[in-house]
């Protein structure tokens, strides 16, 4: 009476309860999750008569459409594996990671092949040619092992070659069900696709609409005037994105005027959210829940679990509370740890820092052909992030920084994220990125990189004055830098790039 946990359930039950509502929506297509069912079925059986076996790596290459949509149900649906592959990659970086992944096909949207990937022979540009060629009638084969692979991601690689991050069809179940249950998924749910798929196979959000039998709205591209008329128009409910996308979104709807009246809620990860990102959010009817994970946790691994009581609490505080990480989601457990180097857990005094282990239900496999990279990744039994937080009394950790990002000065370790956090309350401020910067005396000191809103002006005194009144002085930035943040290719802000250049300038001064 035991059947193995599988996404591919959701889709054939959701096809057999709901078979005329509407799935998706890409442009002007609209497709019935009775249309969705039959044409993943198709692609399963094309990728079988194409030469797929059991096992084989089938990589994607496409935007937020359909082509990424059918592949997350139709790849595993054959026995085969998928590889979501970033579009924003440059054309070598695929190329290698198609060579590590060993993709047996490569379904790809036209425009986005380019390079040495057009003399590749298994990339296929004409997939509603090649889904038509298959069988709607397709029945796969039984899935005897829950703990089989279903996906490989691979990370963006800022500090060296990606690695391949492997989910399993059991983990990918869980973890969908804890997003539907976390942020509340039904079948009357409208989700719009701000998050690229290819990120963490969208956070189990493929499979987590479908399985609550709600409705995809597809967006190649995320510009908040777009994301804003798809809100109104298709009556979003739910979006997941990257802080840049809230504070863009944030930002184009104050400027014009625009307030979802209906209340729509969106899910973000990443750096902290700023308390001034957060009270903007409010102030456009967007509640945003905030969470944390990595690739290697299937993206969120917790969030910050809201009290009812706490919606009484001022702006600033509710605000405050919102930035936090938290605790584990449903699906994960009590896998959550803040440790020191011994791995003992420090203590929940709100102060003491250490690093973020985790295990349980959503952490990953291992790395794809890397037993080393594996090894040193889950010393001691806990797989570990990297990141450094520390534990309150009640439980919710808060990040303070990654192991590589505290700065030293002085001896005193400074939370880039406090100072980000602070920097940001700046009505100026857009974004900032705070990192170490040499200095004779101190060792280094915090510089924050600092992009500005639209039309407004700040000076680098007037953003030091601005911290050196709200937090203290030896933890305030020595130096600030106007400009445009460079990013990784999954929108993260590249640090390694910011503190790379900051030591590269001193040692061409000591020199």
């Amino acid at each position: 009476m035991r059947a193995p946990l599988t996404p591919l359930d959701f889709l054939a039950r959701s096809a057999r309860v709901y078979p005329d509502r509407i799935a998706a929506v890409e442009g002007d297509r609209r497709f019935t999750y009775r249309q969705l069912h039959e044409r993943v079925h198709r692609l399963a059986s094309a990728l079988v008569e194409a030469g797929v076996e059991p096992g084989d790596r089938v990589a994607v290459l496409a935007f937020n459409s359909m082509i990424t949509l059918e592949a997350h149900f139709g790849v595993p649906m054959a026995g085969a594996v998928l590889v979501a592959l970033n579009t924003r990659l440059a054309t070598h970086e695929l190329a290698w990671i198609l060579e590590h992944c060993g993709a047996k096909i490569v379904l790809a949207e036209p425009e986005l092949v380019r390079g040495e990937l057009t003399q590749m022979p298994n990339v296929r540009q004409d997939y509603e040619a090649f889904v038509a060629g298959g069988d709607a009638a397709y029945t796969p084969p039984p899935l005897a092992d829950e703990d089989r692979m279903i996906s490989i991601n691979y990370t963006s690689g800022t500090t060296g070659v990606p690695k391949g991050v492997m989910y399993t069809h059991r983990s990918a179940a869980l973890n969908s069900f804890g997003e539907i249950m976390e942020h509340g998924l039904s079948n009357r749910s409208v989700y719009l696709w701000s998050l690229p798929m290819f990120h963490c196979n969208g956070w189990s959000f493929p499979w987590a609409v479908t399985a609550a039998g709600g409705r995809h709205i597809l967006l190649r591209h995320p510009e908040a005037g777009h994301m804003a008329e798809l809100i109104l128009r298709e009556g979003v409910t739910h979006l997941c994105g990257a802080p840049v996308v809230v504070n863009s979104l944030c930002q184009f709807c104050v400027t014009n005027g625009i307030r979802f009246e209906r209340g729509v809620y969106m899910v973000t990860g990443g750096a902290p959210p700023a308390p001034a990102t957060l009270r903007q959010a409010e102030s456009i009817g967007l509640t945003v829940a905030h969470v944390y994970g990595l690739t290697e946790t299937y993206g969120p691994h917790t969030l910050c679990a809201w009290h009812p009581e706490w919606d009484d609490f001022p702006a600033a505080d509710r605000a405050r509370r919102k930035a936090l990480q938290g605790v584990t989601n449903i699906a994960a457990g009590n896998s959550l740890r803040v440790v020191d180097k011994d791995l003992n857990d420090v203590p929940a005094d709100g102060e003491t820092m250490g690093e973020v282990v985790m295990s349980g239900n959503n952490v990953m496999l291992g790395y794809y052909r890397s037993p080393e990279a594996t090894a040193e990744a889950f010393r001691g039994g806990w797989f570990h992030s990297g990141d450094i937080a520390v534990m309150h009394p009640d439980g919710y950790i808060e990040l303070r920084d990654r192991s590589k990002d505290i700065v030293i000065s002085g001896g005193e370790n400074i939370s880039s994220i406090e100072v980000e956090k602070t920097v940001a309350e700046h009505p100026a401020v857009l974004e900032v990125a705070v990192i170490a910067f040499p200095d004779e005396k101190w060792g280094e000191v915090p510089k924050a990189h600092v992009t500005l809103k639209p039309g407004a002006e700040a000076t680098e005194h007037e953003i030091i004055a601005f911290c050196r009144e709200r937090i203290s002085h030896f933890k305030c930035p020595k130096h600030v830098e106007f400009g445009a943040l460079p990013r990784t290719a999954t929108g993260k802000i590249r640090k390694n790039e910011l503190r790379e250049r900051a030591w590269a300038g001193r040692e061409k001064r000591v020199n």
